[in-house]
């Protein structure tokens, strides 16, 4: 069973504070654009889930100001050097000003007042290597509490389908995962308050309050479907109820018109013999 999204609370926003003026035409990656993937197809579907999973679970789809949630943008690490730079798959960040981040292009943790809450990475054949072995010393070193790595093959490019990690002491410690009787291999996200779950190649999430999986994309697309399809044929029902009350009604009318006229001709006829009794009693009285 799925659940639709939870209510989720507000968050204090860190303000953001503008260091330095960004020289744009300097940096070693165009800003205005999503980072190019040689491999994106491999993982265009997975990525997507994720994101709009945490954009709809806790981001209002882009539209509440204290959470920021982004996928194929730049992280600069190095105020010192804007070109030292990391772009997670999908990511989550807690409690900034999110038009603020959005509208200086690139994510500057300085700034911002915080490093990403949560980073997902999803494997390809050419990033699985950089996500295994460069960016954890990366998300690590500038303090993300929580790293995840989904392998949509189920484990041929990072050896396990799903891994997280949460950063204990300055240090990545392993979370535990379950495999359930269902086959779905989950982890509990402290960061979230959800469970991560690796379904069939595809990224869930899973209320463990509630015992249910987040609708995702595919199964609220087709709860969408059939509500309009339950939609459409109640008001084929009630189309069809309407034309049938008024044949009903026409031919009410119709019978009513019938008697009317009966009722006439019957009138007329008991006049007309009335007519012709008075004058039989004319003619014997002469």
């Amino acid at each position: 069973m799925t659940v639709k999204t939870p209510a989720r609370t507000a968050f204090p926003v860190i303000p953001y504070r503008k260091t330095t003026e960004i020289d744009y035409d300097g940096l070693d990656f165009d800003p205005h654009e999503s980072v190019e993937k040689p491999d994106a197809m491999e993982q265009h579907r997975e990525q997507s889930q994720a994101y709009t999973l945490l954009s709809r679970c806790f981001a209002d789809f882009g539209e509440s100001p204290d959470v920021f949630v982004d996928y194929d943008t730049n992280i600069c690490y190095d105020p010192n050097d804007l070109r030292r730079h990391v772009s997670p798959d999908v990511y989550i960040v807690f409690g900034v000003d999110a038009a603020a981040i959005r509208s200086r292009l690139i994510y500057l943790p300085w700034e911002a007042g915080k490093p990403p809450d949560f980073v997902m990475e999803v494997a390809s054949s050419t990033t699985a290597r950089v996500d295994v072995e460069r960016k954890p010393a990366i998300y690590e070193a500038i303090g993300v509490p929580e790293y995840w790595m989904h392998d949509p093959t189920g484990g041929c490019r990072y050896g396990e389908p799903l891994r997280g990690r949460k950063l204990v002491n300055g240090k990545y410690q392993d979370i535990e995962l379950t495999r359930e009787p269902d086959g779905v291999l989950k982890g509990y996200s402290e960061v979230l308050g959800l469970s991560l779950a690796w379904d069939a190649g595809f990224p869930r999430l899973y209320g463990n309050a509630s015992g249910r999986y987040i609708e995702n994309y595919k199964e609220t697309e087709h709860a969408r479907r059939a509500a309009e399809t339950q939609r459409d044929a109640f008001e084929a029902q009630r189309d069809m109820a309407e034309m049938q009350l008024e044949a009903e009604v026409r031919a009410r009318e119709a019978a009513q018109s019938r008697l009317e006229s009966e009722s006439g001709a019957r009138a007329a006829a008991e006049a007309e013999v009335r007519r012709l009794r008075e004058l039989i009693r004319r003619m014997e009285n002469r």
